[in-house]
């Protein structure tokens, strides 16, 4: 249990924290409410009404964001051979190797079909 003893401290301090800062900053902040206060930000410019069902996003952004996450976990499990790899030897290169194809595959498909050009 003595391990678990400084993470159990920084978990009670950041939740102490985050309590804290909620309840002081609904005690101590402004209290002066107006319209252009409550409005949406819009970077200035005026809100417009939304359509009927909600407005609707490209499909670009939901490939984008799912490319992302791809190659953020392609990083993720290539940091800790980056780490080990004079431990792990030849077996952890072919692994790693297999693991990498397939996704340079998927990016060079990608690419070619225009998934990565910003219009």
């Amino acid at each position: 249990m003595n391990l678990y003893t400084p993470v159990l401290a920084l978990l009670i301090l950041a939740s102490g924290f985050a309590i804290v800062s909620v309840i002081m900053s609904s005690a101590i902040g402004p209290k002066r409410y107006n319209r252009a206060k409550l409005d949406s930000y819009e970077c200035g410019i005026e809100p417009t009404p939304q359509p009927v069902g909600g407005g609707r996003f490209p499909v670009r952004y939901y490939i984008t964001a799912m490319l992302f996450i791809v190659f953020d976990i392609e990083i993720v499990f290539l940091y800790p051979l980056a780490v080990s790899f004079d431990a792990m030897g030849t077996f952890a290169l072919v692994e790693m190797i297999l693991f990498i194809v397939p996704v340079f595959v998927a990016y060079t498909y990608v690419w070619r079909r225009g998934g990565l050009d910003w219009d």
